[in-house]
């Protein structure tokens, strides 16, 4: 990898069936021991939420993999990050054509698979403000917890995340959620 691509972009790494949520959890503890926050930005598995009716006649959303098998990296490639990446457990490697040059996702693959993951385009392509404060009060505006309200206990302005402290059957439970996906209440 003798040239380093400049500049975050969208790349898509192949895992085991399966496999896509321990490594996205065993890619996120190794980004944060390594101190890699400021390359790698965000780790994705594209999932919709559907409605079954369940045998009884219930009706129940369920999440379902978008494209089972793979994950996506919102990272800059380098030497560094790339072996991070690579070696991690689950991880069998980066679609593309070059397997030592990962082939970023395009603008326009972007735009086709972020809204199925209830994600804003425009906060994948540029960062915007967030004009949130500690403990402010606020409702989820997406699935699968839309209409909930909580309080913000942390704010990520880097990568654009907020945690969001929202009472669950009885509990109050942190949910890291976008910061487009959340509106103050008035």
């Amino acid at each position: 990898m003798e040239e380093e691509k400049q500049g975050k972009h969208w790349y898509v790494i192949h895992t085991y069936s399966g496999y896509e949520n321990k490594v996205r959890a065993n890619l996120e503890r190794k980004v944060h021991s390594l101190g890699m926050e400021n390359e790698i930005f965000r780790i994705e598995i594209p999932t919709e939420k559907e409605v079954e009716i369940t045998s009884d006649g219930k009706k129940k959303v369920v999440e379902h993999k978008v494209f089972p098998g793979y994950v996506l990296v919102e990272m800059i490639v380098n030497e560094r990050n790339w072996y991070a990446v690579r070696n991690t457990a689950g991880v069998t490697g980066f679609v593309g054509s070059d397997s030592t040059h990962p082939t970023p996702l395009t603008a326009e693959e972007v735009r086709q698979i972020m809204p199925s993951m209830g994600m804003d385009v425009e906060a994948t392509e540029k960062p915007a403000k967030i004009d949130f404060q500690l403990h402010q009060r606020v409702r989820i505006k997406t699935a699968p917890f839309m209409d909930f309200e909580g309080t913000i206990s942390e704010i990520n302005e880097e990568k654009g995340k907020l945690k969001v402290l929202v009472d669950i059957m009885g509990r109050e439970t942190p949910v890291e959620i976008d910061f487009t996906q959340v509106e103050e209440i008035k």
